[in-house]
């Protein structure tokens, strides 16, 4: 998802704002509509196409090993991500030898954010799948992180025949916010809340919530990338976007179909991880039994038909940024040592 929630929480439109000292001397970039000015750890690419009535784009980067194994692996990014977040992945599944396809969604980062566009999980798997058709890839392992799990699910769900297995890493959606009492808000309601965005914001959620109170200078990039979008020339667009992204995700479950994704499924959580989509919106009662994410971990692997469940019990909601050494090292043995009971992994 980086909830400005997907990956993901509203807490970050109001989180407190007392500025801290490592971020007095940090420089403020301001990046174009398509994230122009940030740069990406290896080539990116573009792929033109026609949705909804528009020429838009798709960018992603290719990156292949020096040993092909023969297998792909896609990486679906969060809400407040992008695809150059999976920076360590990519080296340790090239490293792997799989070739890695990093895709930045369109309403995000470096794609297009096509005015007024319908944004379901539907479209956007459709977009990925036309993307990997484009590249000549029939078949691949499918990573999301965050709201990327969520498109990964609805991803495999659409297209079983073109999925191998299935990480989903912190995915958002493991429960359905609204049945548990968030209140619905309005589109001009998610849009106001993108007005309260900034680099503070940003980090003092990201603190919380992705990286378990801890926090590296390494982090700051990811902060700035983010804000760095809002200050450039292309805001309002991208609040726009984001509003329409923050609306697919409140209203378009995946909870209700876990039963039905037949591929072998890792579920990879950060126990410390707390995200709730609108948890701040939901009556104080309620908003301690949000993003319970040891609770809804177990649930879930228990519902999907072949999978396994691997925790983190010290990590947060990004534990590929968080601990990629220790990350990587367990999506890899489990790609190439792929098992699909239910069985937890600790």
């Amino acid at each position: 998802m980086i909830r400005l929630a997907f990956t993901f929480g509203l807490l970050i439109f109001f989180a407190a704002g007392v500025r801290s000292a490592e971020a007095d001397s940090i420089s403020e970039p301001a990046y174009g509509r398509e994230l122009q000015g940030f740069e990406y750890p290896f080539q990116v690419s573009h792929y033109h196409f026609s949705s909804q009535g528009q020429a838009v784009e798709m960018a992603y980067m290719d990156v292949r090993p020096s040993s092909p194994n023969g297998q792909t692996a896609v990486l679906l990014h969060g809400k407040n991500f992008c695809a150059a977040t999976w920076e360590g992945s990519i080296e340790s599944l090239t490293a792997a030898g799989y070739r890695v396809i990093a895709v930045d969604q369109l309403g995000f980062c470096k794609s297009s954010k096509p005015d007024g566009y319908q944004f379901t999980f539907q479209q956007l798997a459709s977009n990925t799948r036309d993307l990997l058709a484009s590249l000549d890839i029939q078949r691949s392992v499918v990573i999301g992180h965050s709201t990327g799990g969520m498109l990964a699910m609805r991803y495999a769900l659409m297209y079983p025949d073109a999925v191998d297995q299935l990480v989903l890493v912190d995915p958002i959606g493991l429960e359905d916010w609204k049945t548990k009492g968030v209140p619905w808000l309005s589109l001009d309601g998610w849009l106001k809340r993108e007005d309260h965005v900034s680099a503070d914001s940003i980090r003092a959620y990201e603190r919380a919530t992705y990286y378990a109170g801890t926090w590296d200078p390494s982090y700051e990039k990811w902060v700035q990338m983010l804000a760095g979008l809002y200050r450039g020339a292309g805001r309002a667009a991208v609040q726009k976007s984001s509003a329409r992204l923050y609306d697919m995700i409140a209203t378009q479950p995946v909870f209700y179909e876990f039963e039905h994704i037949s591929k072998p499924v890792l579920l990879m959580i950060g126990d410390k991880d707390t995200t709730a989509i609108g948890k701040d919106l939901a009556p104080e009662a309620i908003r301690p039994t949000l993003g319970n994410y040891p609770v809804l971990g177990k649930q879930a692997v228990a519902r999907f038909p072949h999978a396994q469940l691997m925790e983190f019990p010290d990590l947060g909601h990004s534990p590929q940024i968080q601990a990629p050494d220790r990350f990587n090292q367990a999506l890899v043995q489990w790609l190439q040592q792929p098992t699909t009971g239910g069985s937890e992994i600790k």
